[in-house]
């Protein structure tokens, strides 16, 4: 091997090392602003106003409430087993990220601990505890990690009972919390607020994993099928499948569109079909998820 193609080689493993290094460095410190603002939400919001918004940080913070244990130093010895599970189940890669998120979690959530309370208001608490925890959630989410807890609880019972659908899980478990929490706190109100905080926290996450991905797919069944989807493919950017067809009464072959479009977009798409061909007919229905460019990835790792 020749001197020059030893020197290219080197500097190819430079270049991705380095590239390693800083999608490392970026996801670690998203990892770190997220649970930065997952503990002002419970620091600074909820946990000041006695809400308890599911998951481990809703136990730690009723557990807070009878021992001299602070509420992030009780994240962090409850997270300590599960982490350990989770380390034998799931493997290193997934579980190395969510001990960092962890531990800064436990950090971060005693450090604003001390910190005077944004507010003793319940409804701004729910809301912008909701709003920072949400938040928080998906930026940890969005780097790979997860805060531990119910999220290692989910993907165990999941690897088991693989029918199960996440979401039902997550919600299971935490009204189970916010149900105690109301016994604990002795406040129905609160139980109620903290049910509130974990609809929106979860609206909110959606939101930074996945953005506004309410869609409309629409069926369109035309003669003048190529001129209605060259103006949706060069006017609106909006991809178009055709479906082979047949009509039952002419029985002619027909070409269907297919398509997708984000919900704001469909009144678009109708006003096309209807300047093309009035006598068009058309089957409009929501879509609960999309995947594929410009809405969700595939590869988007779902709890």
């Amino acid at each position: 091997m020749g001197e020059q193609e030893k020197d290219l080689r080197r500097g190819k493993t430079g270049k991705n090392s380095l590239k390693r290094v800083r999608d490392a460095v970026r996801v670690y410190l998203m990892i770190t602003i997220g649970t930065l603002i997952y503990s002002t939400g419970i620091s600074l919001l909820l946990d000041p106003n006695n809400l308890a918004p599911g998951g481990v940080s809703g136990i730690s913070i009723m557990l807070s409430r009878f021992t001299p244990i602070t509420t992030g130093t009780w994240i962090l010895i409850i997270n300590i087993p599960l982490l350990a599970v989770g380390w034998w189940k799931l493997g290193r890669k997934f579980i190395i990220k969510t001990i960092y998120a962890t531990i800064m979690t436990s950090l971060f959530t005693n450090l604003l601990g001390s910190v005077t309370p944004v507010t003793n208001d319940l409804i701004c608490a729910v809301v912008l505890g909701g709003i920072a925890v949400g938040t928080g959630i998906g930026f940890v989410f969005r780097a790979g990690g997860t805060t531990g807890g119910m999220d290692i609880i989910v993907k165990l019972l999941r690897l088991k009972y693989p029918y199960l659908k996440s979401g039902s899980i997550f919600l299971v478990l935490d009204m189970v919390v916010v149900i105690v929490s109301g016994f604990v706190f002795q406040n129905l109100t609160l139980a109620v607020y903290a049910g509130i905080v974990i609809a929106l926290d979860a609206k909110v996450m959606d939101v930074i994993l996945y953005g506004q991905d309410e869609a409309r797919l629409i069926y369109i069944i035309s003669d003048k099928h190529a001129q209605i989807a060259g103006r949706l493919m060069a006017e609106l950017d909006i991809g178009v499948t055709y479906l082979e067809g047949e009509g039952a009464y002419t029985e002619k072959d027909k070409k269907i569109i297919l398509c997708a479009s984000r919900k704001q977009r469909s009144p678009e798409v109708i006003n096309i079909v209807k300047e093309e061909d009035e006598r068009a007919f058309l089957i409009v229905s929501s879509a609960n998820e999309i995947f594929g460019e410009g809405y969700k990835s595939y590869w988007t790792e779902q709890l």
